[in-house]
């Protein structure tokens, strides 16, 4: 079995490099009791959280934080390449990286408002509309506005 070092310089870079060997590649942490991170021979990132055994771990494929109200702006996002808005309190995110199909899950919140409630209008692979709203329908718009998009 191959081994991987990791090596660190004054610049803060540390370099990884696959082992020359294919098929699963390991990283155990050396204070840890097993594996702590793999990717299987499925191309999935395994993850162990201390509780005995490695699992498939899901990642954020994109998420956004942005105004909502008046002109929207983006504060932060990560995998997000646009934002449009649509409507009163309706926006359309544009993913940077197109997903694999439309089956991603995805959840959106604004401060706290006990009677309001959010919506998903359309998804595509490339975008996905959400929306704002009261119990009784009119469109609200926030700041901030938070979406994640997992799959």
């Amino acid at each position: 079995m191959s081994s991987i070092v990791l090596t660190g310089d004054t610049s803060g870079t540390v370099t990884v490099s696959a082992p020359a060997v294919a098929g699963t590649r390991t990283i155990t942490l050396p204070a840890a009791t097993g594996t702590a991170i793999l990717e299987d021979g499925s191309n999935n990132l395994q993850m162990n959280s201390g509780f005995g055994s490695s699992a498939t771990a899901y990642g954020v494929r994109a998420w956004v934080n942005f105004d909502g109200s008046g002109t929207i702006s983006i504060h932060a996002s990560g995998g997000v390449s646009s934002l449009t808005d649509i409507a009163n309190a309706a926006y359309r995110v544009n993913f940077s990286t197109a997903m694999p199909d439309t089956n991603f899950s995805m959840c959106i919140s604004t401060r706290v408002h006990g009677y309001d409630r959010t919506q998903v209008t359309a998804r595509t692979t490339t975008s996905c509309e959400v929306g704002t709203f009261t119990v009784g329908g009119a469109g609200t718009e926030y700041d901030p506005v938070n979406v994640i998009f997992v799959r």
